[in-house]
């Protein structure tokens, strides 16, 4: 059998279905998933994106200093949200 791999995220070409596995388990369900991929915007995989979304899980990526700002956002208006941000 093969191990299992820990999905170390150093930067934003290392986001995958299998490094936001974590998101998409979590309970109760979230809907929104910020991103923040450092000290910019950082384009990720198409498909990653459409993965996410047929698991039901909305991706919204940003810099890292708004995804932050945006997570706090969502969160006070009590929406079912997750953030993953990569330090700038």
């Amino acid at each position: 059998s093969t191990p299992a791999v820990s999905p170390q995220v150093g930067s934003h070409r290392d986001i995958s279905l299998e490094s936001l596995s974590l998101f998409r388990l979590l309970e109760p369900r979230i809907e929104i998933l910020v991103l923040g991929t450092g000290d910019r915007v950082e384009r990720l995989h198409p498909t990653t994106l459409k993965q996410m979304r047929e698991c039901g899980i909305a991706v919204e990526v940003q810099d890292t200093a708004n995804a932050c700002a945006t997570f706090n956002f969502l969160m006070n208006e009590r929406r079912m949200v997750a953030a993953g941000l990569i330090p700038p």
